[in-house]
């Protein structure tokens, strides 16, 4: 279990970007959702070891983070958002060489282990290719391999799919789902669909502050029946904002039209929407 509490941390150009950020993290995907900007790489970067936060802890089971990095490293697998490789490395020899950087010695230990792992994220056939010449969801997955490097009961996937096509995303997010439910698995993104698709447990975190917190099925049940849409004129949307608690407003089949959360049947030529987990992002982060 993850243990996250009070956590503060203030840029020295006067961004807080995490601000009494608490959170317990059980087994199983964890979405954490928000816009960029949020504050969610500064928290993944600080449970990663990779910076300090100004007050706060973390605890991962019996290990403090920010007074055991070395401990917490030996169990994480971390996939950040920005993700260098180098690109005239083949996937086999790069992996052999992050192996031996965990301590996997033995010759006949770390090539079976390599193999499997490539086996895993479906690029056995590509691992004599340069990083170079992979595509952006297969440098993803590739990621995701020298993660699992060392059996981690903790990763961290930060922004995974984002600028990945529908194919890609799908591959992903199938080969997170596999990784198993015995450890803990963070999935940080603003794609509200792969938390909605992936997680059993999340938080939406804007401002450097969460704001939201549940399992994806039950926030959007709290919604149900309060959702209400109209298609509008675009520069009539400012007034609508004005006289109701709008949730969105998008362009949709050549004219805008706006969602708002009413308990009650708002009138004026409104009809209520299915909610879904986008309404419950967009009416915490507004």
């Amino acid at each position: 279990m993850l243990q996250i509490t009070n956590l503060s941390k203030t840029y020295p150009n006067g961004v807080k970007a995490l601000q009494d950020v608490s959170l317990t993290i059980s087994n199983g995907m964890f979405g954490l959702l928000g816009p960029n900007g949020a504050g969610k790489s500064t928290l993944m970067r600080t449970i990663a070891t990779l910076q300090d936060a100004d007050s706060g802890t973390i605890m991962f089971g019996d290990i403090n983070v920010s007074k055991q990095k070395q401990e917490l490293r030996k169990v994480l697998g971390y996939l950040p958002q920005e993700f260098g490789v180098y690109p005239r490395v083949s996937a086999e020899e790069m992996l052999h060489y992050i192996a031996r950087l965990k301590g996997v010695a033995n010759d006949k230990e770390r090539k079976e282990l390599v193999q499997a792992l490539l086996e895993q994220v479906n690029l056995y056939n590509h691992r004599k290719k340069s990083l170079s010449g992979y595509s952006g969801g297969m440098k993803q997955r590739f990621g995701i391999a020298q993660a699992l490097i060392g059996s981690p009961k903790l990763i961290i996937v930060d922004e995974p799919t984002a600028g990945l096509d529908p194919a890609e995303r799908l591959r992903f997010n199938n080969l997170l789902s596999e990784i198993g439910e015995n450890i803990v698995i963070i999935l940080s993104t603003h794609i509200v669909e792969d938390v909605s698709e992936l997680c059993r447990d999340m938080a939406i975190i804007a401002g450097g502050k969460v704001v939201q917190r549940g399992n994806p099925e039950d926030l959007v049940n709290a919604l149900e029946n309060r959702i209400w849409s109209k298609r509008v004129k675009k520069d009539e949307v400012a007034q609508y904002q004005a006289n109701y608690k709008m949730v969105l407003a998008k362009l949709s089949a050549g004219s805008m039209k706006v969602f708002i959360d009413s308990e009650t049947d708002p009138g004026n030529d409104f009809k209520r929407e299915r909610a879904t987990l986008e309404d419950v992002y967009f009416s915490n982060i507004f």
